[in-house]
């Protein structure tokens, strides 16, 4: 026995009692809490798997002002006694009224019902808490990332010198490849200057060329790149909603003419409200010709790098430059799960910076964080692995199938219902646009929203041509004609009474 003062010999010994919480549960995931984790998951998968058996309607319709008074009412100075009351709460403030993207009347945004081995990857990651920025956080994790990267671009149709990191959606995707194009357009400038410029010079001189249906997060990344919004030049379309090659090739000789540089070209397979994909062959030759740095937005779209039938939609995609692809849209992943990939990864080193206590440039390791703009970032490569290693990519391609198959068949209902018209031509992806026949905006605002609160599915909203217009976007396999039917009849009900009014 030790005596008073006496020296402690082993690392249990000098390991602190681990921390409880005030109900004496263990606080912290550890090898001393292994058991008290087996538990908790286990009752965690019980109830939300009791929940999924109750699900009936895609929402509760609940409303801000009925929600909000609950969650303000609650005291996060005092904890609940135990994990059980605490489930119980989330159960009362969250799960009783979220909205379930899993449910077949669900046909409203980007959402998509997921995987189960990406769930089950997900509690992995969550549990082991692996930040990929540095080999010394990761290890195979780093190399898991990396060996999808390499896949992505092989579907993409890169070569061996392609290259790319994990980001957290379609939004950061963009601003890093755009972050990209910008930098290689201003050294190109800077080196080929008579005079000696600096940079920041050179940047009220870019120009990005989009068309109107690209994403919103393309004005978002010209602000933050410091050219702002009026850098980013509208390129019209046809009457498809496709970027125009020729319009394309007409505004960068414009764009010349007047002494400013094409920074970016940014094309997309799969347009948030229409599902239409640029042709991407053609505008690849026009920035071919110019020179100019050529982006494919493919996070809608991306579904179709794993497609069967479709795969031809998006050829020319392997001519980008760089390229954003969301695995949580039509890869079937939980968010988030999103990556940007360069046809030439030595474009990644406009993102570098070695920090002395992270990733010193004498480093050898495979760092990821020399590619991210990112530092801390989770293993979310690890859903995407988990789902290709248990349902293989044919079977994500054959459910991104189905759903394009039910938008045609969709579109083709509504042409003959005459309750309704169309309000697009049919997507190339899985989008259907319409109104109600004869009805206003406002009619249309209502009975949307009146199915919603009556739990009788949910459905998005846009304009067209400045009129407003329904939209269903459908990526749930398990949906049938059935299912959208049944929509459709509670929005004419609904709409009709409106009507009226």
């Amino acid at each position: 026995m030790k005596g008073r003062g006496s020296v402690p010999t082993s690392a249990a010994e000098l390991r602190p009692a681990p921390p409880d919480s005030p109900t004496g549960a263990p606080a912290l995931l550890n090898r001393d809490s292994a058991e008290a984790y087996r538990e908790l998951m286990a009752e965690v998968a019980q109830r939300i798997a009791e929940r999924f058996a109750r699900v009936d309607r895609p929402w509760t319709g609940i409303t801000p002002a009925e929600l909000a008074p609950a969650v303000d009412a609650v005291d996060l100075d005092r904890p609940l006694p135990g994990f059980g009351d605490a489930l119980d709460e989330i159960g009362d403030l969250y799960l009783r009224d979220a909205v379930w993207f899993h449910h077949p009347r669900y046909l409203a945004h980007l959402n998509c019902p997921v995987a189960l081995p990406a769930v089950a990857a997900e509690t992995v990651l969550a549990s082991v808490n692996t930040s990929v920025d540095t080999w010394d956080q990761s290890a195979g994790g780093t190399f898991i990332e990396r060996r999808l990267i390499e896949w992505t671009a092989g579907r993409i149709g890169f070569g061996a010198d392609a290259d790319g990191v994990f980001t957290s959606g379609g939004t950061q995707s963009n601003l890093h490849a755009l972050l990209l194009a910008r930098d290689e357009a201003v050294e190109t400038v800077v080196k080929n200057s008579e005079t000696t410029l600096r940079g920041v010079e050179v940047l009220p001189r870019l120009r990005l060329f989009a068309s109107p249906h690209s994403h919103f997060s393309v004005v978002k990344a010209a602000r933050l790149l410091g050219l702002g919004e009026d850098a980013v030049v509208t390129v019209p379309a046809d009457d498809r909603f496709r970027m125009h090659p020729g319009a394309l090739d007409a505004a960068l000789e414009t764009c010349r003419g007047e002494g400013l540089v094409p920074a970016g070209v940014i094309a997309t397979a799969g347009t948030t409200d229409f599902g239409s994909i640029d042709p991407l062959g053609a505008i690849a030759e026009v920035c071919e010709a110019h020179r100019v740095w050529f982006h494919v937005d493919a996070a809608y779209g991306c579904g179709l790098l794993v497609s069967r039938r479709r795969r031809s939609l998006v050829e020319g995609i392997e001519r980008a430059d760089s390229v954003t692809v969301d695995y949580h849209k039509s890869f079937y992943q939980p968010v988030s799960s999103s990556a940007v990939l360069v046809r030439e990864r030595s474009a990644l080193r406009h993102v570098t910076h070695h920090a002395d206590y992270l990733n010193p440039a004498e480093a050898l390791f495979p760092n990821q964080v020399d590619k991210s703009l990112q530092t801390t970032r989770r293993l979310d490569a690890l859903k995407l692995w988990m789902t290709l290693r248990v349902l293989g990519p044919e079977a994500l391609g054959s459910m991104f199938d189905r759903v394009c198959e039910l938008a045609a068949e969709t579109w083709a209902h509504l042409e003959a219902d005459p309750r309704f018209e169309t309000a697009a031509p049919a997507s190339q992806l899985s989008t259907v646009l319409f109104r109600l026949k004869g009805g206003g905006d406002d009619v249309q605002r209502l009975a949307r929203e009146a199915i919603a609160a009556a739990g009788e599915g949910m459905v998005a909203a846009t304009r067209v041509d400045g009129r407003a217009a329904l939209k269903l976007t459908l990526l749930n396999p398990e949906t049938t004609l059935g299912d959208i039917v049944s929509v459709l009849d509670a929005l004419a009900r609904h709409g009709a009474k409106f009507q009226g009014a």
